[in-house]
């Protein structure tokens, strides 16, 4: 049986702040939404690790790479980083939908 390559899930520090300012926020208007939020989108990236390119590209990136994939959850976009050669998937940002993108 062949096992396949493991890649790691790391979190830019930016993402993983913003994400648990989300958290925080959705805790002071449910007591189930910040589980079922974090549980989502952790379960994603799970489904992630075991194919990198599944999620489409990043189209609100300046300059488009197919590293860089996005998805949403929730109203919750996620845009990620694919690091082969580290064999990592960088979180880059976690933001609400209607908020105003920025450039990157």
């Amino acid at each position: 049986m062949v096992k396949s390559p493991s890649i790691n899930i790391v979190w830019d520090r930016k993402a993983l702040d913003h994400f648990k300012e989300i958290l925080s926020y959705l805790s002071k208007q449910s007591d189930q939404a910040p589980k079922i939020v974090k549980d989502a989108i952790v379960s994603r990236l799970e489904v992630i690790k075991t194919n990198p390119f599944i999620c489409e590209l990043d189209k609100l990136k300046d300059h488009p790479n197919k590293d860089f994939r996005a998805f949403v959850v929730y109203s919750y976009r996620v845009t990620y980083q694919i690091k082969q050669s580290a064999k990592e998937i960088r979180v880059l940002r976690v933001r609400h939908t209607s908020r105003e993108p920025f450039d990157y």
